[in-house]
């Protein structure tokens, strides 16, 4: 079954501040080691780990206690990878995951599922640096955590989820990607884009609640020809990353010229041909 998803699952330069890039980046694998996320690759990965047992792996929650993810089993599970240095795409994604958690806990009953928030940009990615970010979205509900791995485990981390990123001057290119895991730890689905909704999560989170099997959605690669548009800039006043809108203002207020002048003139036309039928008529008489 192919999936297709509005807006691209890549990200162009999500923006990170002024935090240095991770140590752990640099060696996360063969393909995030090239200049620039490697598309094709970045989605087979992704799809790849559809149908995989996750490992174990330890994190620091938010108040720094050790927690095993295996502790997630019995519970149908939603995973999300974001850095808090991120002002643009990772809080947009966050709060869209949030309004979809709110709606699902309605519909499906509270406490029937658990979500966690993956902090990957490490040591930045602390965990009152994930507290912080929570924070802003006053998210302190029993069954969404955020999460802190150790920086060296970050790489086994990212690839047993398939989770691709490449570090860039602004920040990070990387898939946006929300990863379904079932109640025994395998991954069932990747949820894509970054206007995540209830709509997105609840048919096969209702089917795993259900104990019925969740269908692969395999993804065409050409989701990744609609590519989401956000420029970054730096801001030598506040030392830091910003997005620029220019370039798409710009192309869609020459568009918007275009068809004004277009329909004037359509109109002009429309407006002088019953002006020039009487001329005609009044010569011929």
């Amino acid at each position: 079954m192919f999936c297709f998803r509005p807006f691209a699952a890549l990200l162009l330069a999500c923006s990170i501040g002024a935090g240095a890039l991770p140590a752990a980046a640099s060696d996360a694998s063969e393909a995030q080691s090239r200049p620039g996320l490697d598309k094709t690759l970045a989605l087979r990965a992704s799809q790849d780990a559809v149908g995989r047992e996750l490992g174990e792996h330890l994190f620091r929650d938010r108040s720094g206690r050790t927690v095993a993810l295996s502790t997630y089993r019995g519970k149908p599970l939603l995973v999300s990878f974001i850095y808090t240095g991120c002002f643009q795409i990772c809080p947009g994604t966050t709060r869209a995951l949030q309004i979809a958690v709110e709606a699902l806990q309605k519909s499906v009953g509270p406490g029937q599922f658990n979500v966690v928030s993956i902090g990957f940009n490490q040591p930045e990615d602390s965990p009152g640096a994930l507290k912080a970010f929570a924070a802003q979205f006053h998210i302190n509900s029993d069954n969404w955590e955020f999460l802190s791995p150790r920086g060296a485990d970050v790489p086994a981390l990212t690839r047993d989820f398939g989770f691709l990123y490449e570090p860039t001057p602004a920040g990070f290119d990387h898939v946006l990607q929300l990863s379904l895991v079932d109640s025994q730890g395998r991954i069932v689905r990747q949820i894509y884009g970054e206007q995540l909704n209830a709509a997105d999560l609840g048919e096969p989170l209702r089917l795993l609640l259900a104990g019925s099997p969740v269908t692969h959605e395999r993804v065409l690669e050409g989701l990744f020809e609609r590519v989401r548009l956000v420029c970054t800039v730096y801001d030598p006043k506040t030392g830091s990353y910003r997005v620029d809108y220019t370039l798409p203002i710009q192309i869609a207020g020459g568009v918007t010229f275009f068809v004004v002048m277009m329909v004037f003139f359509f109109r002009e036309w429309r407006a002088t041909r019953p002006r020039a039928r009487q001329r005609q008529h009044l010569r011929g008489r």
